[in-house]
């Protein structure tokens, strides 16, 4: 990462919008539980209370960081075609002469056999990537050869 605004895959943007979607209805949910200010009955209702607010304070920070990489993303624009980084789509060639073209995201709940996550080693080898790159695999190191960077449709 660049430190700078990451641009997204529009399958991660998809993913992230349906996840705030959900963060803001459930917490509309919670919210609507709250008494705000009246007294609670007993002690059980306070904790009952207290854990509520505490939810609302986690839903409110994950819509924050949702919200934030969102904008972070619109700002970014699309992904860059020459170098690889966050939402990048690269076609590589494995050790064992296989090919495939993967994306770079950063969302690992997308259940996306082509997604790679940028903290994964191969996301991390992938990022800003040479035309040989090296990563760590359970069975040891692999390498693979960059073939190309961009959508396949924007290959000749």
């Amino acid at each position: 990462m660049t430190g700078g605004p990451e641009p997204i895959s529009d399958v991660a943007r998809e993913v992230l919008e349906r996840e705030l979607a959900d963060l803001r209805a459930e917490r509309e949910t919670v919210a609507a539980t709250l008494r705000g200010g009246e007294r609670v009955g007993d002690r059980a209702d306070e904790a009952d209370e207290l854990q509520r607010g505490t939810e609302l304070d986690r839903l409110d920070t994950r819509i924050a960081e949702v919200d934030g990489r969102l904008r972070e993303a619109a700002v970014a624009g699309p992904p860059r075609t020459d170098r690889v980084g966050v939402g990048s789509s690269v076609t590589v060639r494995f050790a064992d002469t296989t090919e495939a073209t993967v994306q770079i995201g950063e969302v690992a709940e997308v259940l996306d056999p082509t997604l790679v996550t940028s903290d994964s080693p191969l996301g991390r080898a992938l990022l800003g990537a040479g035309d040989t790159i090296s990563y760590e695999t359970p069975e040891g190191r692999s390498t693979a050869v960059v073939l190309s960077l961009g959508d396949e449709d924007d290959r000749s």
